[in-house]
């Protein structure tokens, strides 16, 4: 039922639990570790005093007087009304602060399918620890059954949900967002003009057959952050001397005026580009398709905004 993504690594030395505790349901309690199972990669900056080099350093001051605050005077404070706070002191928190049980008590098994992606938050590895046959008898039950365990755990003071789902015989847990964290679509004003749009069987049909050229088997080790590659390739050449040569800016694609041609043309683009890269499936008309999806359409026509 689950596939372990093409881009996975392996637990190596350098990984370090982030948490460690039991999985417990029933009277079964299994020894485990947490490892991040994503590690972002970004790259960062820092604020430096053009004149000299120094790095910049941020203060704590007073948005009143522009004066250094210290320490002991800071507190914790909720904003109420407008430039009104309730002080709040934490040994008041204290009572509320959840009790670290080191424990993911399981409360149920439900299907994935049943679970909205938008739920699922920061994802981690679940590894054994001391004795790896009743984290090995969890991981086939469920993935032989293809259900999701839903529990709750404790990890550095805050309580979370967890989903804990089995993956070629290992365990994945992710942490879940509470539900009054959903934004509801009703919110978003420009959702409500949907109802209003008219679509006609022919064009749903092309659509269809623009996504059908289109599919594929998922391969996540295809994509990458250029952004990041290209950022890199800057700082190396500025760092040995070399003069960077700046790309020149794209040309502003043409607007869709005419829905069902730009359907028609995509459709083409698409088995034609198929033709060329069968074996890849790579589409150079993928910039066509995001076009499409962005346009905005008002019965039968539609205009992309600029």
């Amino acid at each position: 039922m689950f596939r372990r993504a093409s881009g996975w690594g392996t637990l190596c030395s350098m990984a370090r639990p982030v948490w460690n505790g039991t999985i417990s349901f029933g009277l079964i309690a299994i020894p485990v570790k947490l490892f991040h199972a994503v590690s972002k990669k970004s790259v960062s900056f820092n604020q430096l005093d053009d004149r000299s080099m120094s790095r910049i350093k941020l203060k704590k001051v007073s948005a009143d007087t522009g004066e250094d605050v210290p320490d002991e005077h800071i507190v914790k404070g909720y904003e109420v009304t407008k430039g009104n706070y309730v002080v709040v002191d934490p040994d008041e928190l204290e009572p509320f602060i959840p009790s670290a049980t080191k424990s993911i008590d399981l409360e149920e098994f439900v299907d994935l399918t049943e679970i909205d992606p938008v739920l699922f938050d920061t994802a981690f590895i679940v590894a054994p620890e001391k004795t790896p046959k009743p984290y090995k008898l969890l991981a086939l039950a469920m993935e032989e059954s293809g259900k999701v365990a839903i529990g709750r755990f404790v990890m550095r003071q805050k309580q979370y949900v967890a989903a804990i789902r089995a993956v070629d015989g290992l365990l994945m847990l992710s942490t879940m967002v509470f539900a009054e964290e959903v934004v509801s679509p009703t919110v978003i004003e420009e959702l409500s003009t949907l109802d209003s749009v008219e679509v006609t069987a022919k064009e749903v049909k092309m659509a269809e057959a623009l996504v059908e050229s289109l599919s594929a088997e998922f391969d996540h080790a295809k994509y990458h952050d250029d952004y990041r590659k290209s950022v890199l390739e800057l700082i190396d050449q500025k760092a040995s001397g070399e003069e960077f040569q700046a790309l020149a800016p794209s040309k502003p694609t043409t607007p869709v005026v005419d829905l069902m041609a730009a359907l028609e043309a995509s459709v083409k683009a698409a088995k034609d580009a198929r033709k060329r890269h069968p074996a890849t499936g790579e589409t150079p008309e993928t910039a066509k398709v995001t076009e499409l999806a962005s346009s905005k359409p008002a019965k039968t026509r539609a205009r992309k905004s600029a």
